[in-house]
């Protein structure tokens, strides 16, 4: 009998998160999605609830909403460019500590998977600012009473047709990543691959906590 989903998913508003809700509301293992945004996402479907909150580093006003979840996909990020270490740590690493810890304490048989980056640094020592706060976000999610936690960690994205908030960068070059896809595909995975992935994480799971690109396509391609 397969697990039936209850997940939360935040990011929505983000191409990643947009994607991952796209699977999640389609897929037949996903019962229920919850979404929490600072500005409404836009979908409207049977599955899914969403919640309005300003501030992601107190979630105390909606904690009695954050229960009875198996899942959480955790999407939301922000970018390192033109942003000074301490505001990134501050964004970054201190916001999904918080949420993170949030829902460990409401939810202890939850799966949470978050999104991380190719070349994230897990000794949290090296020389690119934004892969040692990844790194050691990634470090300390893991340590939390969570079911399990998975951290991926994709490179290039294919984006899902249709969809609204694909960056722009993908909309001129799409038609190049097949190309690339085909030249080097440890650096590619689709929006689909990447949704579906994290939904196996809760159905099938994974003996890997950290997973690359060809990882997450593995997994997304599990019958």
């Amino acid at each position: 009998m397969k697990v039936k989903i209850r997940v939360i998913v935040t990011g929505t508003t983000g191409m990643v998160g947009e994607g991952v809700l796209h699977e999640c509301l389609m897929h037949p293992d996903v019962e229920h999605v919850l979404v929490i945004n600072r500005k409404p996402c836009g979908v409207t479907h049977p599955k899914l609830h969403e919640i309005i909150h300003d501030n992601f580093f107190d979630f105390s006003p909606i904690r009695e909403f954050l229960v009875n979840y198996n899942a959480c996909f955790f999407c939301l990020g922000v970018s390192s460019v033109g942003m000074k270490e301490d505001k990134y740590y501050h964004l970054t690493y201190e916001l999904t500590m918080h949420v993170a810890q949030t829902l460990s304490e409401q939810n202890p048989g939850m799966v949470f998977t978050y999104v991380s980056g190719n070349g994230t640094d897990s000794t949290e020592k090296g020389k690119l600012m934004w892969a040692r706060v990844k790194g050691k976000t990634e470090n300390d999610l893991m340590k939390l009473p969570f079911k399990k936690a998975y951290m991926f960690r994709p490179a290039v994205i294919e984006p899902t047709k249709g969809l609204k908030n694909t960056l722009k960068l993908y909309t001129y070059l799409g038609w190049m990543l097949p190309i690339i896809r085909f030249l080097s595909p440890r650096y590619v995975c689709s929006l689909k691959e990447l949704g579906v992935a994290m939904i196996h994480t809760v159905t099938t799971g994974s003996e890997k906590q950290i997973l690359e690109v060809k990882d997450i396509v593995e997994l997304a391609n599990i019958n």
